[in-house]
């Protein structure tokens, strides 16, 4: 399995509008300031709620044309069969994705026709994505997925570089109790604890 990652330039600017927006002109390009006149939008600009919609029904419809299935489990995965025994898989995040298929045929084909619709960059074999490094092991026929340059990024963010190590994140024996008064509470701005709680689930969830 050949696995290689694309990423698309200026994503939000591909959608097609369905539906008129104004904006105000943008600065130093006013046509007859004094009359109050504004723009009538006819492609999708970054800033718009709109943007990530059309963007997704862009790329969805073109994928759709190239004989692509999206999976009814997760609508970011498509899947091709070329063959009986043979498919090929894109996985998008927003403008990130990855490319997947038995032999670089395949992918190259996928690769021609997402560059002949959209502004691509073509990163080659997959090695870093949302944070997850890849490391390919040919000789031994193994893929790795490793989030380590994440986690110590997040144990640095909450300042527990120089922390001791435990063997659980609490006293055996720690006894919780509610607060009586306001002056017991504890500032949770200086212990973003469900914000570590969730940095730590990310990295749980992905590897």
């Amino acid at each position: 399995m050949e696995l290689e990652q694309m990423d698309v330039k200026t994503a939000f600017l591909h959608g097609d509008l369905d539906q008129d927006l104004y904006m105000e002109q943008p600065e130093g390009y006013e046509v007859n300031p004094d009359k109050d006149q504004v723009c009538l939008l006819k492609k999708s600009l970054y800033g718009l709620k709109q943007a990530p919609e059309q963007w997704n029904k862009k790329f969805n419809s073109f994928m759709i044309d190239q004989a692509f299935i999206s999976s009814e489990h997760d609508p970011c995965v498509y899947v091709k069969e070329v063959s009986h025994d043979e498919f090929v898989y894109l996985l998008i995040y927003v403008d990130d994705m990855l490319l997947a298929a038995k032999s670089m045929v395949e992918i190259n084909k996928l690769k021609e026709a997402l560059s002949l619709e959209f502004e691509m960059k073509d990163m080659g074999p997959a090695s870093r994505i949302l944070g997850i490094d890849i490391t390919r092991n040919r000789e031994e026929g193994t893929l790795c997925l490793s989030q380590s340059k994440y986690v110590e990024m997040v144990i640095q963010r909450f300042r527990m570089d120089e922390s001791k190590v435990v063997n659980t994140p609490i006293r055996a024996h720690f006894k919780l109790s509610m607060v009586k008064e306001d002056s017991e509470c504890v500032d949770t701005e200086a212990t973003p604890y469900s914000s570590a709680v969730g940095s730590v689930m990310y990295a749980m969830v992905g590897t």
